[in-house]
């Protein structure tokens, strides 16, 4: 690692040094930069419910946990992590959308993976260091590749910057947590420019044996001639994280009666020792490995001032595999013949590994017209992807009757994803007089998904021969007036989302006698009402976004989870999203700053009905009767309240932040069943900086780096709490339920430094 770093350094040292020889003849460029900058702005309605986050604000308080953590200012924002602390595996939702229906895109291509339709960024870790500017969109957005279906985070990683600099930083904390980053960014002679950053981060986990390995890296060549500018960019990212997806109980989630909060029962099982006593030992290897690379070439031309082209040519490659050593029932693994085992109910401890392989390819073409009065843009985007998953039985403790091949292969399937979209928008400013602007918003997009998959369905053992195709059409419409500081908006908008492959196999079963589905899932449809009005003075912000987000085969979240610690669903008719969300903002004094935000919402299904199987208790398991839940109920994992306040302090190079996030209780299944609940809980975060003052001290001496140190303490009153679970659909006739609870970190110490020359 060292010497990695060591590399790094070296080579970004001879590059700033070469580009520091040719600095004044870039100057000219600046010019041509900032045409760049306008090229690749994006044409969108201006609303309350679209903020955009530079990259300063996005690492402020950057110290290795995964993106979704730096934007927890956003409002109706939730965060969670697998390992406590927000390093491993980590999962968003955004008005109660959970991360699979959030559209992310880098550079207008479009990051979610076409199965899973999501980002894990376990893979992707610093990520944030790379991106120039963020567009963070609640509710539908516009169009681009994909389609946002509650909320979009658009990336851009474009650094136009004539002054050649690098920048190292360095952090550690509790539970042996450390990132170290170096990056660079070189303008040089022929109008070239060169970026580059790589990053390590590691960490123990709150939780026992969720260790992080994890590195990512992004780079970049460009040519930015007068009309014309070419850039090659590749970013990725490995990992190799510690299982910490099966929960935990209540007591242990918040600490009582003396648990330890950081139990971890992933690879748990036991031995007889000696003496014959249960002995419990955990499997050393329970753990996820994955690694993916991503490329584009960005072509942008400028054919006059008001017209330009952008085409990008786009290819990711991702692979990996998860081990565990867990007991299951041999029909787990397919073993159901009769010469192999006489019960397939019976249950042993075995090894193995789920692997997958993955290639996505595509383009995105747009053309752009910007003016005073009006703003245009056509696209169209097509991608490709092939995904290969299989299966892996090394060893079983029970063995079956007769030996099974090495490296048992007990399913394999793969998929294929054609994803093709058009799309067109404008914004007209039908009335532009001075500080009064009136402005039409229109968006239409057409999109067509063609999912094909084959093999064996690992949920059930049973082929799945399923080929869907959708035909979607997506339009917006949305009118804006600003007049001084004020500003209105209302908008209207319908979006449509494909089932994702978890969505498939564990709802549809293919019948191969009379070849009909039942139970397939169906695609969802969303109404999205959105009314927002803001007013901005120099010194203080108030604004208040109404939403009301009407759903068609909603595809929520039943609170149950499958083998790999993702949550199950189910298609429900009619359901709905309203909320009414509050920002405000003071400049209290010159050195002191408040914001903040409050969102409430009424999140339901009409007409919902769920059957739970009702047991005696939960050691011997005997069925008593079948109860049901009807009617109109609170959607799972949708708070009625959420907040957010920041106090900003800054002064003589000193910055400290004070932010503290509240999150209302919430219930882990659609039963509104207080024995399946998520607690309330508040969590208040301090950050504090301080540029120190190089410059002043060292006066007399040329090319003085800026220094920064920082400290960070997370959930500095040590709240105990947990923010994500589940839930079996079932109940004992005590009223107690099976659930589990992901424990967060209590308090965390986080401190190191930047420095830039």
């Amino acid at each position: 690692m060292k010497k990695i770093l060591l590399f790094c350094c070296a080579l970004a040292q001879c590059v700033y040094l070469s580009a520091q020889e040719e600095q004044d003849t870039l100057t000219i460029l600046m010019r041509q930069l900032e045409d760049i900058e306008v090229s690749v702005k994006r044409v969108q309605q201006t609303t309350l419910s679209t903020a955009i986050v530079k990259n300063d604000e996005l690492n402020r308080d950057n110290t290795g946990q995964n993106l979704p953590y730096l934007l927890s200012r956003t409002p109706g924002l939730q965060v969670t992590s697998d390992d406590g602390l927000g390093i491993g595996y980590t999962y968003f939702r955004v008005r109660g959308t959970d991360h699979t229906r959030i559209n992310m895109t880098v550079n207008e291509v479009q990051l979610n993976d076409q199965e899973s339709q999501t980002v894990f960024w376990v893979n992707m870790t610093d990520m944030a260091s790379s991106i120039s500017q963020m567009d963070v969109q609640r509710g539908v957005g516009t169009s681009t590749s994909g389609s946002a279906f509650g909320a979009g985070l658009n990336m851009q990683t474009n650094f136009l910057d004539t002054t050649s600099h690098i920048t190292l930083a360095f952090n550690g904390g509790m539970y042996n947590t450390f990132r170290e980053m170096v990056s660079a960014h070189a303008a040089i002679a022929n109008r070239w420019m060169i970026n580059g950053r790589f990053s390590k981060v590691n960490s123990d986990g709150f939780l026992y044996r969720t260790k992080s390995d994890l590195y990512s890296f992004y780079g970049d060549v460009g040519w930015y001639g007068k009309k014309t500018q070419v850039i090659l960019r590749t970013f990725g990212g490995g990992e190799k994280t510690g299982m910490g997806w099966e929960g935990v109980s209540y007591d242990v989630a918040y600490g009582l009666h003396g648990a330890d909060r950081r139990y971890n029962p992933a690879g748990e099982y036991t031995v007889k020792d000696s003496q014959g006593n249960d002995s419990v030992i955990y499997y050393p290897n329970q753990t996820d490995n994955y690694a993916q690379q991503h490329g584009q070439l960005t072509v942008n031309h400028r054919f006059t001032q008001q017209w330009s082209l952008t085409a990008t040519l786009h290819y990711t490659h991702g692979a990996g595999y998860y081990e565990q050593y867990k007991k299951k029932k041999y029909s787990y693994w397919g073993l159901t013949d009769p010469s192999l085992v006489t019960n397939p109910k019976d249950k042993s401890y075995g090894l193995y590994m789920k692997h997958l392989n993955n290639h996505y390819a595509g383009f995105t073409v747009s053309a752009k017209y910007l003016s005073e009065k009006a703003d245009a843009q056509v696209g169209v985007a097509g991608s490709n992807y092939y995904g290969q998953h299989w299966g892996i039985l090394d060893y079983l403790a029970k063995p079956t009757l007769q030996p099974l091949p090495v490296h048992y292969e007990y399913y394999r399937n793969d998929a294929n994803k054609i994803d093709v979209n058009a799309y067109a928008k404008a914004n007209w400013r039908i009335l532009h007089r001075g500080h009064e602007q009136l402005s039409v918003y229109g968006d239409l997009q057409y999109r067509y998904i063609r999912y094909s998959r084959n093999g064996i369905n690992e949920e059930n053992m049973e082929d799945l021969p399923l080929v869907a195709q959708y035909h979607f059409f997506n339009p917006k419409a949305g009118l804006t007036y600003q007049n001084g500081g004020h500003l209105l908006s209302a908008s209207f908008a319908i979006a449509n989302r494909d089932p994702s492959r978890n969505n498939y196999k564990e709802n549809a079963r293919w019948d191969p006698v009379t070849k009909t589905w039942t139970n397939l899932p169906k695609a969802e449809t969303l109404y999205d009402y959105e009314l927002g009005y803001q007013y901005s003075h120099k010194r203080f912000s108030v604004g208040l976004n109404l939403y009301f987000m009407d759903y068609d085969n909603q595809l929520v979240l039943t609170g149950e989870y499958n083998d790999v610690g993702a949550m199950k669903t189910i298609n429900v008719k009619d359901s709905y999203r309203m909320g009414a969300e509050l920002t405000g903002g003071v400049q209290i004094t010159d050195w002191m700053r408040w914001e903040g935000n409050i969102v409430f919402s009424r999140n339901k299904l009409l007409n919902y009905k769920q059957y739970i199987d009702v047991y005696d208790n939960d050691v011997d398991w005997n069925w008593i009767r079948q109860d049901s839940v009807c009617g109109t109920v609170t959607i799972a994992f949708s708070p009625t309240i959420t907040a957010m306040s920041l106090f900003t302090f800054s002064y003589a190079g000193f910055i400290g932040e004070i932010q503290t996030n509240v999150v209302s209780q919430q219930y882990l299944d659609n039963t509104q069943d207080v024995a399946a609940m998520i607690k309330a809980y508040s969590t208040t975060n301090v950050n504090l900086q301080y540029n120190l003052p190089m410059q002043k001290w060292f006066s007399t001496r040329r090319g003085v780096p800026a220094m920064k140190i920082l400290c960070q303490l997370n959930n500095i009153f040590d709240a105990h709490y947990a923010n994500n679970g589940g839930a079996e659909a079932s109940r004992f006739a005590n009223g107690s339920r099976c659930t589990w609870y992901y424990a967060q970190a209590g308090i965390n110490v986080h401190a190191g430094f930047v420095v830039q020359w």
